[in-house]
């Protein structure tokens, strides 16, 4: 399987109908699999006016959207999937609150041991990470690159990696296993703009 560009939003967005724009501009620009909605510490009437403008944008190029942290929510807005953290809602009760058809990933930092508790549990993929030095959030964890290839040797489910992935540094995590690679500001802050970024990241993952 090709590895696969996932995009993550911003943590907060000063402007919606803007930041749709630019959203189409990037999914028109390549291969893009998945939308993270990622705004941090905002009000649920926020996340839902986002979802609004995010998510006809992306079924209109079959691209799946997922909430971050709150399957609550991400079912009551009808989004793709949600991902959950290890300290948010447990795997088995996500599911219970999403139904079958959802799709649910698991942050799993550098742990194995998490990733295949998470796949045993009905996860439909995995996030190692961060693998680099990120701003967009706290990290605790740097695993190295190998825990993507014994995920791909031992396991069925999918890997994504996540963490200050660039277009610069998303080849060797490509070439090392993962099936998807989270990218935040690495597209967002593309020096030339985001639709350059989707570009430059596809060439990158291209086995």
């Amino acid at each position: 399987m090709d590895c696969r560009l996932y995009l993550i939003t911003p943590p907060t967005l000063a402007d919606l109908a803007a930041f749709g724009r630019t959203l189409a501009q990037a999914l028109d620009a390549g291969d893009v699999a998945a939308l993270q909605l990622r705004l941090k510490d905002q009000p649920h009437d926020i996340i839902a006016a986002a979802h609004e403008v995010f998510a006809p944008i992306c079924q209109s190029r079959d691209v799946a959207l997922i909430l971050n942290d709150d399957p609550k929510l991400a079912a009551k807005l009808g989004c793709d999937g949600v991902h959950i953290g290890q300290s948010d809602m447990a795997m088995a009760e996500a599911r219970k609150v999403m139904g079958k058809a959802a799709m649910i990933g698991v942050t799993c930092h550098d742990s194995r041991h998490l990733g295949m508790d998470a796949a045993e549990a009905g996860a439909d993929y995995v996030a190692f990470g961060a693998f680099y030095p990120t701003a967009t959030k706290e990290t605790l964890y740097r695993p190295e690159p190998e825990i993507l290839t014994i995920w791909q040797e031992t396991m069925e489910i999918p890997c994504v990696a996540i963490g200050g992935i660039t277009a610069e540094n998303a080849g060797p995590l490509a070439r090392a296993g993962a099936d998807f690679v989270a990218v935040s500001a690495g597209v967002w802050s593309h020096p030339d703009g985001p639709a350059a970024a989707v570009k430059a990241i596809n060439a990158a993952i291209a086995r």
